[in-house]
């Protein structure tokens, strides 16, 4: 039956693919290799080769004992609308879009309507080069039966405890940490250009990263708190010159208002405790 992770079963694991991005493309082609019956559909872009190409989402999950919810998040909710006169209970939905918690949770609902258990799966890695193998993590009720599925495909997948929304959760909140930091890079980068010294700056960052160690996240954590007013001016600073520069300083000026609010919480933790 769709959902049942016996080891035992002789079919195939039918697998619908939806979205034939970057991510659903090598998860599809993947999954075929690995002997999986892959069905799926995209309305702009062609199967891959191997894969059967349904005429619709509610065509692609007709039958499926696991579907990948590979579209944008903004999309999701209507793919899995679209899709729901064609699930089958007990089928499991492993949506892998990069939506908030919240918005995973509120699929997993409308999933639960027609008797379909989803899990929320957090891809923790670039897919490509990796594809399915690519690092996942996974949380909801059903997050282990997703688990046994693919171990039976012989793909690992960290199973997060915890209902839907809490592997995304885990996820964006990295999320803020190396997206946050590709973007200050990219930005420096833009202004060591517009400066001269870009080869200086792309040899010193690469450095201090080399120098990183398991003591770097303490002390970034200890020496803003500890230097917050200094480094909000040396922040302002910062952005000021990459505007002299001809750059936009999205980073850089969201770094010095974040230190200023660091400043004015501890003054008022100062205030508070002198009152008392």
């Amino acid at each position: 039956m769709p959902g049942d992770p016996s080891p035992h079963a002789s079919a195939p694991l039918r697998v619908a693919v939806l979205g034939f991005g970057e991510a659903g493309t090598e998860f599809a082609r993947d999954l075929v290799a690995l002997g999986a019956d892959v069905r799926g559909f995209d309305p702009k872009v062609s199967a891959p080769q191997g894969v059967r190409e349904c005429a619709s989402d509610a065509d692609a999950v007709r039958g499926a004992d696991l579907i990948f919810g590979l579209t944008t998040a903004h999309e999701a909710d209507s793919v899995l609308r679209q899709s729901l006169s064609g699930l089958t209970p007990g089928a499991v939905w492993a949506e892998a879009n990069t939506g908030t918690p919240a918005a995973k949770v509120r699929l997993s609902e409308i999933a639960a309507e027609v008797g379909v258990d989803l899990v929320d799966v957090a891809i923790m890695a670039p897919v490509p080069g990796r594809g399915v193998r690519t690092p996942m993590n996974v949380s909801g009720s059903a997050a282990r039966n997703f688990v046994i599925m693919m171990d039976g495909l012989g793909i690992p997948v960290e199973l997060v405890p915890g209902p839907v929304g809490v592997a995304s959760s885990r996820k964006l909140l990295r999320s803020v940490v190396y997206k946050g930091l590709a973007g200050a890079v990219v930005e420096g980068l833009a202004g060591a250009e517009a400066a001269g010294c870009a080869d200086w700056f792309r040899d010193h960052i690469a450095a201090e990263f080399r120098s990183f160690d398991e003591n770097t996240l303490d002390r970034l954590i200890t020496g803003t708190h500890t230097h917050a007013a200094r480094r909000a001016d040396e922040m302002a600073a910062a952005a000021d010159q990459l505007t002299e520069l001809g750059i936009t300083p999205h980073i850089a000026a969201a770094a010095r208002d974040a230190l200023r609010d660091i400043v004015f919480e501890q003054e008022a933790t100062s205030r508070d405790s002198g009152e008392q």
